[in-house]
This record gives structure tokens, C-alpha cells and sequence, in this order.
């Protein structure tokens, strides 16, 4: 884990009121935003009978298509934790930041359940879903208790969590009287709720709080003077990477997965090197991603290009981005596959022996919806960037 200062004094007031956004973390959270969207869009436009993570079986091109989106949740999470504390600067008082978080986690919470599963499974609720914005609203309604302890306990909390959970096993069956320690910590799971909709979770809360809070440690970087930023984010990011070569190479600890030498050559076991645990985060997992995302966080503060430009327009409303690029990827597959196959066909929620007849698997489609989806999402989110640089209404800050 990288070094953090144990002592952060309240900004004054005149702080508070000039301090600017962080370019750097804009466009990562942008970058992060965009390749995202391939994810979801191959599983509703091109979903494959083959797992991409299954070096034995996946083609290279499949295998990075997922692998590559593997960025994204933990570089998303870590940086929320990182504008909570510069939100936080600019705040009166500590009780405010604490409200806030409770506030906005859970209505978090309640959109996962409410709106994105509806989104994501067409009106249908077959189960709910409980995904990365869920972890993200608890871990806010988590930390807003959490923000007051002294920064030494949260950095000792946050290492344990991501050094150490990797050391806790999972265990069967859960039930709901042990449905809290699994939501706290398990490997992806099936909930029944009695009359409601199973529960399944994908994200389990305590990891991703280990990321929420590391982020929100290394907050005090970004108010340094940038020659001195850059040579910690490079250090802390470069030294994650080595942990992950060092750990990954000797089989000793952070992934329940052990990587081997491949039949199919020399390429695919670099593929299984490097084919990590996401659900929960492994420490190998978080170490790879946060470590690559650490150094561009260190490399594109006073990048100048028209990409930039683009990656800070996602990066400055990614939760509005995240919405409307729900809306657009399953609304356009509903049409698709209606037009397609005759009906209306979802399949994210299907198993391949249930696809309809003459579906064919095609990276060409998810990668050409994909960057139709960016383009026809970059003037809403234009627009509503400039709506909230000219606004100050309070319900901004909740989307």
C-alpha cells in the first residue's frame, strides 16, 4: 500500500473556496468510464458460450475484451474515495461530509436495486442484482461513520482489508443468518429472499471499502505541488506492480487462483499470469489495476490533447454517464434483438442452450456498438457537465 500522511490539517475557509478540480483524475475516471461500456455491451450484444477469462478455451482478442475492463471498478471505487476527500476540503464542517455520504450512499443503494435492475433486466426483477454501485453506496454510508476516526486507524483498516482478506474463506451454505459476514465478504453468491427476488451479489462491500478508503488516504497528493504528486503516484504505482510480479511469480499469497503454463503456448500463459481474481478483489487484483492506474494518474495532469478533453467530459459525470450508457446499451439490445430474432431477447440474463436460433457471437458488433454508444453519449454529457459548472442546485451532487 502506498504511504499516506498521518496528519491532514483542515483547509481554511479560503481554501476551501479555490480549490480546483484535479484534471488527472477526470480523465482516468473518464478513460475507466469508456472502457467499461465495452464490457456491458459485450454481454447484452455479444455474449460468448466460452468464458473470456478461460485461457484454455478464449481467443486472445475475447480474453482482453473482458480482461482489459477489469480497470474499471477498482480505478472507479479508488478515485470515489479520493474526491470524497477533496469534496471534503471544500466543506464547512465534518458533520456535513459525513451527512452527505449517508445521504448519497444510500440512494445509491436504492438505484441499483430500483433502477439499474430495471434497466438491466427490462422491467422483468428475475432477481436483483447487486453490483459495484451497491458496494459503492455502502461503502459511503460506511466511511461517513468511519471519516471520523483519526487517519492512522483508517490506514491501518484499509491495509488490513486489502492485504488481508484474501485469508478469510468463503463457506456454504449462506443463509440469511449469515448473510451479513457474506455480504461483507464472499465470492459471488445467491441470496433467496423468501417472496422477493433472490438476491445475487456480485460485489461484496468490505473489499471494495479497502479500496473506497485508500483512495480517500492519498487524497492529500493531489494538493501537493505536481513535480512532488507525480514522483508519489509514480513510486506508489511502480511499487504495486512489482508486489504484483513478486506475489503472482511465486504462487505465495493474493489470488485464489494459480496461474499456469499453457498447451496453447507462450502467449496464453502470459494470459494466465495475469488472469486475476475480481470478485471479490484479490490483493493481486488490486495491486495490477491500482498500480497501472496510479501511473496515469502521475502522467496526464497537464495532458492538453482533444482525447483529454473528451476523457475529462466522462471523467467530471460519471454517474450520469453510467445511467444514460445503461439506458442506451439495453434499450438499443432490446431493439436489436427484437428486430434480430423476431422478440425482444436478453442476453445477459440467458444461458447459452436458451439463445435463439441463428445468434452468432461477434466481437465486430460489440466493438462497433461500443464506439457508437461513446460518440451519441458525449453531447448529453457535454451538456450536462456545463449544466453543473453553471448550477449550484443540491441534488447535483446526487447524479
Amino acid at each position: 500500500m502506498p504511504h499516506v500522511s498521518m496528519q491532514s490539517p483542515p483547509p481554511s475557509a479560503t481554501t476551501r473556496a479555490i480549490l480546483p478540480r484535479v484534471q488527472a483524475i477526470d480523465i482516468v475516471r473518464g478513460l475507466v468510464m469508456i472502457v467499461m461500456a465495452l464490457d456491458h455491451i459485450r454481454e447484452f450484444w455479444s455474449p460468448t458460450a466460452v468464458r473470456p477469462e478461460d485461457v484454455a478455451h478464449a481467443s486472445i482478442l475475447l480474453f482482453f475484451s473482458r480482461w482489459i475492463t477489469h480497470f474499471c471498478a477498482p480505478t472507479f471505487v479508488f478515485l470515489s474515495g479520493t474526491s470524497i476527500y477533496l469534496y471534503a476540503q471544500k466543506q464547512p464542517s465534518q458533520s456535513r461530509v459525513s451527512w452527505f455520504l449517508l445521504t448519497r450512499g444510500l440512494w445509491l443503494v436504492v438505484l441499483e436495486l430500483v433502477v439499474i435492475n430495471f434497466l438491466l433486466q427490462w422491467g422483468s426483477y428475475q432477481l436483483l442484482l447487486l453490483q459495484v454501485i451497491w458496494a459503492i453506496g455502502w461503502s459511503m454510508v460506511l466511511l461517513a461513520a468511519l471519516l471520523w476516526l483519526p487517519r492512522w486507524v483508517l490506514a491501518v483498516l484499509s491495509f488490513v482489508i486489502v492485504v488481508g482478506h484474501n485469508a478469510l474463506p468463503d463457506f456454504q451454505p449462506i443463509t440469511p443468518d449469515n448473510a451479513i459476514w457474506a455480504l461483507l465478504h464472499h465470492s459471488p453468491f445467491l441470496l433467496p429472499m423468501g417472496p422477493l427476488p433472490p438476491f445475487l451479489v456480485a460485489y461484496s462491500v468490505g473489499p471494495w471499502l479497502g479500496v473506497m478508503l485508500a483512495g480517500y488516504l492519498i487524497g492529500p497528493w493531489f494538493r501537493l505541488p505536481l513535480p512532488q504528486r507525480k514522483q508519489r503516484l509514480w513510486a506508489a504505482g511502480a511499487g504495486l506492480l512489482l508486489l504484483f510480479v513478486a506475489l503472482r511469480a511465486t504462487y505465495w499469497y493474493g489470488d485464489p487462483s494459480p496461474w499456469s503454463v499453457q498447451d496453447r503456448g507462450l502467449i496464453y500463459t502470459v494470459l494466465s499470469f495475469i488472469n486475476i481474481t475480481k470478485y471479490p478483489p484479490s490483493l493481486l487484483f488490486l495491486s495490477l489495476t491500482l498500480g497501472v492506474a496510479l501511473l496515469l494518474l502521475g502522467s496526464v495532469e497537464t495532458a492538453t490533447s482533444r482525447l483529454s478533453q473528451w476523457l475529462r467530459t466522462f471523467g467530471q459525470v460519471p454517474f450520469f454517464y453510467y445511467l444514460m450508457h445503461l439506458l442506451l446499451i439495453s434499450v438499443g439490445a432490446l431493439i436489436w434483438s427484437a428486430l434480430a430474432f423476431g422478440k425482444p431477447f436478453n442476453f445477459s440474463f440467458a444461458t447459452p442452450k436458451d439463445w435463439p436460433a441463428g445468434y452468432q457471437p461477434s466481437l465486430l458488433r460489440a466493438y462497433v456498438v461500443w464506439l457508437a454508444v461513446v460518440l451519441l453519449l458525449y453531447l448529453p454529457c457535454r451538456w450536462y457537465q456545463r449544466y453543473k459548472q453553471q448550477h449550484s442546485h443540491w441534488w447535483l451532487s446526487y447524479l
